[in-house]
């Protein structure tokens, strides 16, 4: 990844920190945003820095339309050009279809959906050959293991068809897109020691919660030129759950 330059969308925390500190130990500029926590966000950058790497950060809304693809042009400038984008941030809403509001229902797909899209499409047009697009998605498109994920399965199932439709879009240019998705990972939004860990856990093969670092080596690896032939692709980092 040595001169390579990164953006990670919801990149202050969490699987989304991991990777920003995993791609620029890697050699890659990286660029985060964040929608909150300032603090956070500049713990990340300098845990950028710290590998030798260039790290930035700005506060966006993925669920802000001018948001979504004005960081993808800020990220570009900011770091001289844009080479992977990592679609990870995301909102999730559970509970029963009927408790449901419109609201609910806005908020998600702005966020999950229409977010990744102009990102994606920002950054199509900022990128050359062997770009990378990676994308975020969930165990859940794979196996639903109970009632209420109704509306954020919907919302990260919809990434799945956005990556491969941009395979088949951006493959004549030399750009990837694929997409992982993360089982129960050990982050401060779902802790491997919380009230709803143990059934989580029991549902994969491994009887274990994941941890973002494990995560970030996917996504390493398909930001890498090893993966140069890998598009339109679902990885599970899912120690199992959908088995």
């Amino acid at each position: 990844m040595n001169g390579k330059t990164v953006l990670v969308t919801g990149g202050s925390r969490g699987i989304g920190a991991a990777i920003a500190v995993r791609l620029a130990g890697a050699g890659a500029d990286v660029a985060i945003t964040y929608t909150a926590d300032e603090t956070a966000a500049k713990e990340v950058v300098a845990a950028i820095e710290a590998t030798g790497s260039r790290g930035f950060a700005v506060r966006a809304d993925a669920g802000d339309a001018g948001d979504a693809a004005g960081a993808v042009d800020w990220a570009a400038q900011t770091l001289g050009r844009l080479d992977v984008l990592v679609n990870n941030a995301g909102v999730g809403v559970l509970g029963p279809l009927d408790a449901l509001t419109p609201a609910d229902v806005d908020r998600v797909l702005a966020v999950n959906v229409r977010g990744a899209f102009l990102a994606a499409q920002a950054a199509a047009g900022r990128m050359g050959e062997g770009g990378r697009i990676i994308t975020i998605g969930t165990c859940m498109t794979q196996r639903v293991p109970g009632p209420g994920g109704t509306l954020y399965t919907m919302s990260k199932s919809a990434l799945t068809g956005l990556t491969k439709a941009l395979a088949r879009e951006l493959g004549g240019r030399g750009i990837t897109a694929n997409i992982v998705h993360p089982g129960p990972v050990d982050t401060d939004m779902n802790p491997a020691d919380g009230p709803y860990a143990g059934p989580q856990a029991a549902m994969t093969a491994l009887g274990r919660f994941g941890r973002p670092e494990e995560i970030a080596a996917m996504v390493a690896f398909l930001a890498s030129e090893q993966a140069a032939y890998i598009t339109g692709a679902e990885f599970s980092v899912d120690g199992g759950h959908a088995a």
